[in-house]
């Protein structure tokens, strides 16, 4: 065991050449979706140059990276969703595998923890939306995927072989009568947050999904070779150097064409932009 910072290369390198892994899961993202609407930064950091860090000190060792990415890097309407979208591309340009799971049940922090919280307290429930779905899996599943996906040895983007989303409301009421069996706990519908989708997607209008296999499913995807990155990412480094937040959503959105930053990210950026002036 060793605690570090997948951002400090120097310490990558002393653990790759001391353990000589032939595969590292790289999981370490930062995930909250409206806190990195407010801290972008920081999401860019570690989400896309820890990963890059990663790849290439893995690339130098001879081993292989699988990422653990999100469906939230479809379509991104988030800094989180984006950042991991980025990740993706820098993972399968150097002949790693990423999967994209959907949101975890039972894992720390997830919808189905905080409604059974919310629900052993006699509520309110807190959803975001009425029309809010969600793609589902249960810890057992995502680790089982994974596994599989680690037995695999290729290069590639892959996806939970899952039919339908669900409706996160519904989840929540389905939660309040098992933890809080004939009471009534109600609902409170508090609006999207920052960053925040109604609805998710597994794969994008420009990747195609292959026949389920195994419980996955393989995407097909126009990818970029490794090289076409290195400007871009040069470019998104230096701004966030010298804390240029818009032109760091503007190296964003060229990397990830179907990016639609928040309200919440663009006040930010004009706000810091602003202060520079003055």
């Amino acid at each position: 065991l060793a605690l570090g910072d997948a951002g400090d290369r120097a310490f990558l390198e002393d653990i790759f050449r001391t353990h000589r892994p032939r595969l590292a899961i790289h999981a370490a993202a930062y995930k909250h979706v409206p806190l990195l609407e407010r801290q972008p930064f920081a999401a860019i950091a570690n989400n896309v140059f820890a990963t890059a860090n990663v790849a290439a000190v893995a690339a130098e060792y001879g081993a292989r990276v699988l990422l653990l990415s999100t469906d939230k890097a479809v379509q991104p309407a988030s800094v989180m969703g984006a950042t991991k979208r980025v990740a993706e591309a820098i993972v399968l340009g150097g002949g790693g595998t990423a999967l994209r799971l959907a949101n975890v049940l039972g894992s720390s922090g997830s919808a189905a923890e905080v409604f059974a919280r919310q629900a052993l307290r006699g509520g309110p429930m807190t959803v975001s939306d009425p029309k809010a779905r969600r793609f589902f899996l249960t810890l057992d599943e995502a680790v089982d995927l994974l596994c599989a996906v680690a037995a695999r040895n290729s290069s590639a983007l892959l996806v939970p072989a899952l039919a339908d989303d669900y409706s996160v409301a519904e989840l929540a009421r389905f939660l309040a009568r098992v933890f809080a069996p004939g009471r009534e706990v109600s609902l409170c519908f508090t609006g999207s947050r920052p960053g925040d989708k109604l609805t998710e997607r597994l794969w994008d209008e420009d990747e195609f999904a292959g026949a389920a296999e195994g419980g996955l499913r393989a995407i097909d995807i126009a990818g970029r070779k490794r090289e076409d990155l290195n400007r871009p990412l040069a470019a998104l480094r230096l701004a966030v150097r010298e804390r240029d937040l818009t032109a760091a959503l503007a190296e964003i959105c060229a990397l990830v064409p179907g990016f639609h930053p928040s309200q919440t990210v663009l006040a930010l950026a004009a706000g810091r932009a602003c202060q520079e002036v003055g």
